[in-house]
């Protein structure tokens, strides 16, 4: 059960609930693991959320060949519009859920119930900085050291 966060002035309350809405507790989760830079950093988000959603599809049985096919005919046409394109996503992902049994809302619940203590927030940023050696804003490994 998800423990209600007191409301601030600075997170965005959700109508229905009046509590943080679970992207603004997503927000302050950053911010609090990682600062501003890395947070508000778009491009080493898109790279975050296209890995993440690669794993997703993975774990659901599509093939490399299948993603590789995909993000050909995917950059081969012109570009949307931002907030078009996440209705599309949120949709698609519910829509992939109910597919595959699972429970979106809950599974994102854990997830962030799972990564907000103390020492997976020091691994997160240990991992982040061993990745960000190398290559800085990327989703890419960056060296021996990560775990």
């Amino acid at each position: 059960m998800t423990v209600p966060v007191e409301p601030t002035s600075e997170i965005p309350l959700n109508d229905a609930q009046a509590v943080p809405s679970y992207q603004a507790r997503v927000a302050e989760w950053m911010m609090t693991c990682f600062g501003p830079d890395i947070t508000n950093c778009l491009s080493e988000r898109c790279f975050r959320f296209f890995e993440e959603a690669g794993e997703l599809c993975q774990a659901l049985g599509m093939t490399e060949d299948q993603a590789r096919d995909l993000v050909a005919y995917t950059w081969s046409r012109d570009k949307g519009e931002p907030s078009q394109e996440v209705g599309g996503a949120v949709v698609t992902l519910a829509a992939l859920c109910h597919a595959a049994g699972l429970d979106m809302a809950a599974d994102g619940e854990a997830e962030l119930a799972r990564i907000d203590t103390p020492q997976t927030i020091y691994n997160i940023r240990r991992k982040h900085h061993a990745k960000t050696l190398r290559t800085p804003h990327s989703a890419l490994p960056g060296g021996a050291d990560e775990t």
